[in-house]
């Protein structure tokens, strides 16, 4: 029997999420922009964009370089933020864009009217003012998650039927857990990555933020190219194989059933919008590659997914895990 659905738009509550996410990074950006044109006559043609450990310059960027790279820096912030954000870490968006555009306006406050830009200076009390700033956007980005529902209220598509039980005995204690790869995604890091070493290697300001862009994503690439999930009394968890730390669990008491479903490409980009780690209407997911998916409805109606071969056993026995719970 298919289930009635809402008639509330399923995209209302992850549009609002991303919303309140790209929010500070408009406002930063408008404002930082704003101040640029304000500013524009006092701007000196060379600007001091890299300092030591006293606060002396010591690295330096044309006004016109320095413009587009620091532009380009809150964009790609915001939509790094605006794509990956959970209800959890909103106040992390806000942190991020207010520490990034308090430390860049007082950057270029310090350098207008600089005859030589050696002689600029950036006291350790900007640093200060911008962990300030970023403390109150942080509580301002935590109060805007009351705006949105825990549960997205979302309904999931139907799944497969539930895939069968193992057979277990009443005392009889098991676990299942395999490794999941993307190729493309360990390609891709590993190229990142190298940014790192050449940024080291070029003039401070763009070298520095190409270092900082090759860690910012080639470390968490690199450690979602390779997945570890496991099923077990605890539920289902998916990690980095490499480390233990970050990971994604459903506890067995939220598993409402399992089950398994294949997912081409068509399904994958229609369904989660890609690969990676996605968050869409009503559902989760660790989508590394097309093929077998192990798709497991939680009690609030939401369903989490993560491709993974062999995922009908994984299905089975968590399923079996959550009736012995009371649970299916």
């Amino acid at each position: 029997m298919n289930r009635a659905r809402s008639s509330t738009p399923a995209v209302s509550t992850p549009r609002r999420l991303r919303a309140l996410a790209a929010f500070p990074f408009v406002l930063t950006l408008v404002g930082y922009l704003t101040l640029l044109a304000v500013w524009d006559d006092r701007i000196p043609d060379t600007l001091a964009t890299h300092f030591s450990g006293g606060g002396r310059a010591d690295g330096f960027t044309g006004r016109t370089a320095f413009a587009a790279i620091s532009v380009a820096l809150l964009i790609g912030l915001g939509t790094g933020w605006t794509a990956l954000v959970r209800r959890a870490a909103l106040w992390g968006a806000w942190a991020t864009a207010g520490f990034a555009g308090t430390l860049l306006v007082l950057l270029v406050r310090d350098n207008l009217d600089a005859v030589d830009p050696a002689r600029v200076d950036f006291p350790l009390t900007n640093l200060a003012l911008g962990a300030a700033v970023s403390a109150l956007c942080a509580l301002a980005g935590w109060a805007l998650t009351r705006l949105v529902p825990a549960g997205d209220g979302a309904d999931a598509p139907e799944g497969e039927p539930d895939a069968p039980r193992l057979t277990l005995g009443a005392s009889e204690v098991a676990g299942w857990t395999r490794a999941t790869t993307s190729r493309p995604l360990t390609v891709l890091a590993a190229l990142t990555l190298v940014a790192v070493p050449v940024g080291l290697v070029l003039a401070p300001w763009p070298g520095a933020l190409l270092a900082l862009l090759g860690l910012v994503v080639g470390v968490p690439g690199l450690a979602l190219a390779r997945v570890r999930v496991t099923v077990d009394r605890r539920g289902v968890t998916v990690r980095p194989s490499f480390v233990s730390r970050p990971r994604v669990r459903v506890p067995l008491d939220e598993v409402a059933g399992a089950s398994v479903r294949e997912l081409d490409t068509a399904a994958v980009l229609a369904d989660y919008g890609g690969w990676g780690y996605r968050v869409r209407a009503g559902r989760t997911g660790v989508v590394l590659h097309s093929g077998e998916a192990l798709v497991v409805r939680r009690d609030n109606g939401r369903e989490f997914a993560v491709t993974v071969r062999d995922a009908r056993t994984a299905a089975a026995l968590l399923n079996t895990l959550a009736e012995r719970r009371g649970k299916v």
